[in-house]
């Protein structure tokens, strides 16, 4: 296996507008971020992902670009982050920035210039219809067809209608897209996370999809199009290939069964990419508001197959939460009376798996998901539209507010909790959105001052990663796949043997067949027992070298 940097790298993912505000207008901005390197030095990682910080309206909070090179005005200046590249690289840190190439918002110039007549030059800059040719829905509910009254036409968008979806069958969107690509990395930037990738190529056949299951559909027929494998090869011939900087994909619509053709190593198309398998475990007939109980046995399967999937020639990253999904502890683990126990317990997973790891911001506080009050302290689009919906059904108020507690992207949303200090220290003004009720006992400055807290138990994972490259190249070997409790594997190659033991219940787990006579504790999130074939008690992990 090829061994590189981003492969031994730990990513962080900040959300620019809620990690750190500088000037007290209640947004985070860049010389926030700038504020807090020394922290994420001290944490341990490696590389920042930054959410997008280009020019847009924001209405999806920055994924509706309107200029690939202009930074958002809330967040800063140009100045301010060639200031944050340089001493982030000062600091030893990779910065990757988030890209939407999907789509644009609708106040992009391509897009002002396009919707004006049917034969301005940038009309092909996007798909126009005169009437909708297929049933496809968007990811925010409604049609994925706009009619737009200046041209007496619709125009294509998977997501809001603000974001219409760019024509990548046309030569020249695809360089301006590399151009603009090139002029980042040649500022310096180590990469970019690429939103949606999977979705560029269209089936202009527009073939309907499922009415009654979206997800169905965005695997069938949104996402792996006609020409998808051609224009990624394409970008990696006129962008990758001259930098040494990282392709990563959100992977959504990719499969075990076809994920190769996007990360295989012969392949020159991505570097790694992240799947949503287990992401989506929950979500119910109706999607991310009508949430399901997931089992333990088919978390474990998906983890399973993905790493069959990818074997030698290919690489992932690993999630468990970002912008897009609830706070990990509350989705997979327990935040209340295990919350402390079952935080540690995620991290060692995410921590301890073959890829390469994600942590986004707060997880490594143990921030939890939020309680939603009223309609008005919600802030994402597809929270509202959702709202929409769901009265149309006849649903109230309450139960949306508690499928959204559950499920809702605004929970990872709320501002990084840095103190017990007016808004968490994360402003000195009025935050754009709500701070998390439990902030004077859950914040960064009580975390670094407890050396027993989830904060410093990520510093020793991140250290024990390093130092055992089996815990990143190592094969992934699962135990106990229908145990409903326990979720165990081992990490082994020439150069090590690891066993991870990780309890996913509040009720003591038996592991004395897995643990044998020889073996060296690592780390745990409990007190070490006087012998590691011991029960596990409850939400509890342990990291042990095995003896060779």
């Amino acid at each position: 296996m090829n061994r590189t940097w981003w492969k031994e790298a730990v990513i962080y993912q900040i959300y620019p507008r809620s990690f750190m505000d500088s000037n007290g207008d209640g947004i985070g901005d860049l010389p926030g971020i700038i504020s807090q390197l020394d922290y994420l030095v001290y944490l341990g990682v490696d590389v920042l992902w930054l959410s997008p910080i280009f020019q847009s309206p924001n209405d999806d909070n920055g994924y509706d670009i309107s200029d690939y090179r202009q930074i958002l005005p809330e967040y800063g200046t140009m100045a301010d982050f060639e200031r944050l590249l340089h001493e982030a690289h000062q600091c030893g840190l990779k910065v990757l920035l988030d890209i939407v190439v999907n789509h644009t918002s609708d106040e992009h110039p391509w897009f002002v210039h396009s919707r004006s007549s049917k034969d301005n030059p940038y009309r092909n800059f996007y798909f126009w219809q005169p009437t909708p040719p297929n049933n496809w829905q968007s990811f925010f509910g409604g049609s994925a067809w706009q009619h737009d009254p200046l041209t007496d036409e619709y125009y294509l968008h998977l997501f809001s209608r603000k974001q219409p979806d760019l024509n990548w069958e046309n030569p020249q969107v695809r360089r301006e897209i590399f151009r603009t690509m090139r002029f980042w990395l040649d500022k310096g930037v180590d990469g970019f996370r690429l939103d949606v990738i999977p979705l560029i190529s269209k089936r202009t056949d527009w073939p309907n999809g499922d009415a009654n299951d979206l997800m169905r559909t965005i695997c069938e027929v949104y996402a792996n199009g006609p020409h998808v494998h051609e224009y990624l090869q394409e970008m990696h011939r006129e962008v990758f290939a001259h930098y040494d900087a990282l392709a990563l994909g959100e992977g959504i619509g990719i499969s075990p069964k076809n994920c190769l053709d996007y990360v295989g190593q012969d392949r020159h198309e991505l570097h790694l990419l992240y799947h949503f398998d287990h992401m989506f475990l929950n979500f119910g007939p109706g999607g991310r508001f009508d949430p399901i109980q997931w089992q333990l046995t088919d978390f474990k399967a998906i983890f399973h197959r993905w790493d069959q999937a990818i074997g030698q020639q290919g690489w992932i990253n690993i999630v468990l939460d970002n912008h897009d999904f609830p706070r990990m502890v509350s989705r997979f683990g327990d935040d209340g009376a295990y919350h402390q126990a079952s935080a540690k317990l995620l991290a060692t997973l995410l921590l301890t798996m073959r890829g390469t790891p994600c942590i986004y911001q707060g997880s490594e506080l143990g921030m939890t998901n939020a309680t939603w009050h009223s309609l008005d302290e919600l802030r994402d689009i597809e929270a509202h539209n959702a709202w929409k919906a769901w009265q149309q059904q006849g649903g109230t108020l309450d139960a949306f507010l508690q499928a959204a507690a559950v499920n809702g992207r605004d929970n990872a949303r709320t501002p990084m909790q840095w103190s017990d200090a007016h808004a968490a220290g994360f402003t000195t003004g009025t935050p754009w959105i709500k701070v998390h009720e439990n902030y004077p006992t859950l914040n960064a400055q009580k975390a670094l001052a407890d050396s027993d807290s989830i904060f410093h138990y990520y510093r020793h994972l991140l250290a024990l990663r390093k130092s055992h490259p089996t815990l990143i190249y190592g094969d992934y070997l699962p135990l106990r796949a229908h145990d409903a409790q326990l979720f165990a594997y081992e990490r082994a190659d020439a150069d090590g043997h690891y066993l991870v033991l990780l309890n996913f219940s509040s009720t003591p787990c038996e592991v004395a067949d897995l643990v044998p006579a020889e073996y060296r504790w690592l780390l745990g999130n409990y007190p070490m027992p006087p012998d590691a074939r011991d029960e596990l008690r409850p939400w509890e992990a342990r990291l042990l070298e095995i003896a060779s």
